[in-house]
């Protein structure tokens, strides 16, 4: 049984690639995070080693095992973090180290199961070293082996390990099946369903894994209120805001880009609320903010705002100086948007 949630083009490829053996050697997954990509590639190493009728049954021991991350032939190799006092603070890899033992064990024939499957978790991370080990054995095919390349950005993976994968594209899926797999698969209550599948973007796994913590929604709604107090603050109170978000991109790129993430969202909802069309924002929970930012703006003012904050990730991305950049951003904040901070419950 196929656990994916959606995706039906991608399983049925697969499926008739199984019916027909004809199995690629090598697959590459491409999709935003959150949208399924492991769940396939476990699926698929499930129906390579499945002994049920119809693989995957989900039911054999087999299937259990590689569910369970305990089968000795299907092996996850995820990125690294790099040491945060290092030159490599804030950065992840997959080193040559961690993929020699792949290559090594590519030769050996399976040790419980009718094939080995290497699941690569984070492509676009390996090392220079590390893709042009991969690339030789890419190059030269062995029999009942298969890789599973996963990647969230495939613009970084090297071109001569792409041509040698078969591609599967993951897209989000619509917020109503999200909402619905969340209310009928996972019990979660109709209304923080339709919450979380706004917010998802359409990843359902970012969905259930925010119903699952709920300390994710409850910093969510945290970030939400320091942005808005930050914004009908004064000048000194928004550059002070920038030096500490200066001081966590230091410590954490991730979690500040997470944060301006949030921000472009909520001004993304002001633009279509003033557009007329609130029934399509995110923020649902924020409705009533919202309108109130939205009223005390002009269109100019809130397109112009959101090209400010893509421009701010992107710089960032590109290591532009960071308080530099945030401190741009906080001297275009909009002078009217004026809203009271909210509390909200998770």
């Amino acid at each position: 049984m196929w656990t994916v949630i959606g995706h039906e083009n991608a399983v049925a490829l697969l499926r008739r690639s199984l019916e027909k053996s004809k199995v690629a050697h090598a697959y590459l997954v491409v999709g935003p995070a959150h949208t399924g990509k492991m769940t396939l590639a476990v699926n698929l190493a499930q129906a390579l080693n499945c002994t049920g009728p119809e693989p995957p049954c989900g039911a054999c021991d087999s299937c259990r095992r590689i569910a369970e991350g305990k089968h000795s032939d299907v092996q996850v190799t995820e990125v690294q973090r790099g040491d945060e006092a290092g030159e490599t603070a804030g950065k992840t890899r997959i080193s040559v180290e961690q993929v020699d033992p792949i290559l090594h064990s590519v030769n050996l024939p399976p040790f419980e199961g009718k094939r080995k499957v290497f699941i690569i978790n984070g492509t676009e991370h390996l090392s220079i070293g590390a893709a042009n080990r991969m690339l030789k054995t890419l190059e030269e095919p062995v029999s009942n082996v298969v890789f599973i390349l996963l990647t969230v950005e495939e613009a970084r993976v090297p071109l001569t390990v792409i041509s040698r994968c078969q591609r599967i594209e993951l897209f989000p899926l619509p917020i109503s099946t999200v909402e619905n797999a969340l209310v009928t698969r996972w019990g979660i209550e109709s209304g923080k369903a339709k919450l979380l599948a706004r917010l998802s973007a359409g990843c359902l796994g970012w969905a259930v894994t925010m119903a699952k913590d709920g300390t994710l929604l409850q910093q969510r709604n945290d970030w939400l209120d320091d942005w808005l107090e930050v914004m009908e603050g004064d000048f000194d109170s928004r550059f002070s805001f920038a030096a500490k978000m200066t001081e966590r991109y230091s410590q954490n790129r991730e979690t500040v880009q997470q944060k301006l993430a949030l921000l472009l969202d909520w001004w993304r909802d002001i633009l279509l609320v003033k557009a007329g069309n609130a029934e399509a924002i995110v923020n649902m929970d924020r409705e009533d903010a919202l309108k109130e930012m939205a009223s005390g703006c002009t269109l100019a003012q809130i397109r112009g705002f959101i090209r400010r904050i893509e421009s701010v990730m992107k710089q960032l991305r590109l290591n532009v100086s960071p308080q530099l950049a945030l401190e741009v951003l906080m001297l275009n904040v909009p002078e009217r948007a004026k809203v009271k901070k909210e509390t909200h419950d998770t």
